[in-house]
């Protein structure tokens, strides 16, 4: 993980911060920063990118999405993820937002086979900012940023060479490449010398020029045979031809160990011209314009051997540029080797779930066989049932017919009357039957007497009442009619 004091800002200490604790883990706590959206996932365009090193599939590119409502309330929404998003053990529906609150249980993706839990839970909570900190994951644009930092081209001087590991010869290329070449043009040596210390008027006016040269380039032009043997060993461990690397650098090595010595020479004739000039002044000229030459031709031979230091220098270059493609390459492959290795073991936990969901299927099936055939046997006791009170009701209805009517009307008894002879009748009907006969309709004998039957009114009243509204209405109009007649 990341330094995560690179998140850290001046205004927020002392205060407190919502943030989401990785359950069991002092790192990777995903910070909610107020008024910023926080979108989690494996993918680049995101807030915090989780890249899971058991089920790389795990998490999806944009898995959920979590930012304040108008009230300041956090929420949180699943963003149509491959294994879900669950809040407090529940799954959430993809693209529905919910609130969360402080000590809520936040869960990424399920738990694989022969595990309990997941491998990212985290627990919604509100801490000072002092102890979140330390434990904040890095957010997705400082990882992208610092591995830009380690793509950079090799553009250093001598100096970070050595403190930084250099890839390659092109910075020795440009700052050799700063030193004139001209044969009028004086040499940059290293350190300060003497020069500096005496005034300009004692110089020859081809000399005036060194002085600002001393003071401005310093060692940088010429780095010493450490911090090349240095380059080499670096270098040796990043190629895979060491031998013509080996050759390059030492003809490298001994060029600029030549280039140091003849400095030091320019130097040394340069002070000897200002000595002999001060003890002189008008003396002896010849030997200061002999010097001079003297000084002109190491000149000359130290642009001469820059021009062949530069040349080796391309030489090398050109040589570390093709073996760095070549470990691209090499790195190019390995990389594919391993996307394989992880489409693999993604396809063995593919068909592990795919037959996880065939069982889980297998036994689905065999509960909805089991409900089906509750469901019919429910099904046949039912129309057992029906039958039998379709049959009931047969029955009864036959009784009525057979029983409960009067022989006179052909209609249920209204007001029943029994004669002596046992036999019912309506009163309407019997009484109308005995204006002209006074004898039992049925059994021919004389009537004596009449005996009004409460219970069989009763018992077809209540019997009516549970047939059809037309049978009801029949008999109620029947009733006013024969009421009519006798007012």
């Amino acid at each position: 993980m990341g330094e995560p004091g690179s998140l850290v800002r001046g205004d927020r200490a002392g205060g407190r911060s919502w943030c989401l604790r990785r359950v069991g883990m002092n790192a990777e706590w995903l910070l909610l920063e107020d008024g910023d959206e926080v979108t989690v996932g494996r993918g680049f365009g995101v807030t915090y990118q989780l890249v899971s090193k058991i089920c790389p599939l795990m998490i999806s590119r944009n898995h959920c999405v979590l930012k304040q409502n108008a009230e300041g309330q956090w929420t949180i929404m699943d963003n149509k993820s491959l294994n879900g998003v669950w809040l407090n053990r529940e799954r959430l529906e993809p693209l529905e937002v919910y609130s969360i609150r402080k000590g809520d249980h936040i869960q990424l993706g399920v738990p694989l086979e022969n595990k309990e839990n997941a491998e990212y839970e985290y627990e919604v909570i509100e801490e000072d900012w002092e102890r979140i900190y330390p434990c904040l994951a890095p957010k997705n644009d400082h990882i992208i940023g610092k591995n830009k930092g380690l793509r950079t081209k090799r553009k250093f001087s001598l100096d970070e060479l050595e403190g930084l590991g250099a890839e390659g010869p092109s910075n020795l290329k440009c700052k050799i490449s700063k030193v004139s070449c001209e044969p009028g043009q004086p040499v940059k040596s290293s350190g300060k010398s003497e020069v500096a210390s005496h005034p300009p008027e004692y110089l020859d006016p081809k000399l005036t020029s060194l002085e600002p040269s001393e003071k401005t380039t310093g060692a940088h032009v010429s780095p010493g045979p450490v911090e090349v043997v240095e380059l080499q060993q670096k270098k040796q461990k990043k190629t895979s031809n060491p031998s013509a690397s080996q050759s390059s650098l030492d003809l490298f090595r001994v060029t600029m160990s030549r280039i140091l010595k003849l400095k030091t020479q320019m130097q040394e004739k340069q002070v000897a011209v200002l000595n002999v000039k001060k003890q002189t002044q008008e003396g002896n000229s010849k030997m200061i314009v002999k010097m001079e030459q003297e000084l002109q031709d190491l000149q000359s031979q130290l642009c001469a051997e820059q021009a062949q230091q530069q040349a080796r220098v391309e030489q090398l270059e050109k040589t570390f540029q093709e073996e760095e493609q070549h470990l691209q390459g090499l790195e190019k492959e390995q990389g594919e080797e391993d996307l394989k290795q992880q489409l693999a073991q993604a396809l063995q936990e593919h068909q592990a779930l795919m037959e996880e969901l065939n069982r889980s299927k297998k036994d689905f099936e065999a509960i909805l066989q089991a409900k089906n055939k509750e469901l019919e046997q429910t099904k046949e006791e039912k129309e057992k049932v029906q039958a039998q009170k379709e049959e009931v009701l047969s029955h009864m209805n036959d009784v009525l017919e057979n029983e409960l009517q009067c022989i006179i009307c052909s209609e249920y008894f209204i007001e029943a009357v029994t004669l002596n002879c046992a036999h019912s009748f309506c009163s309407y009907c019997i009484n109308e039957w005995m204006k002209r006969k006074i004898e039992c309709p049925i059994c021919r004998k004389d009537i004596k007497s009449k005996t009004h039957s409460l219970v069989l009114d009763n018992c077809i009243n209540k019997m009516v009442d549970n047939l059809s509204s037309e049978v009801k209405e029949r008999r109620i109009v029947l009733i006013r009619e024969r009421k009519g007649e006798w007012v």
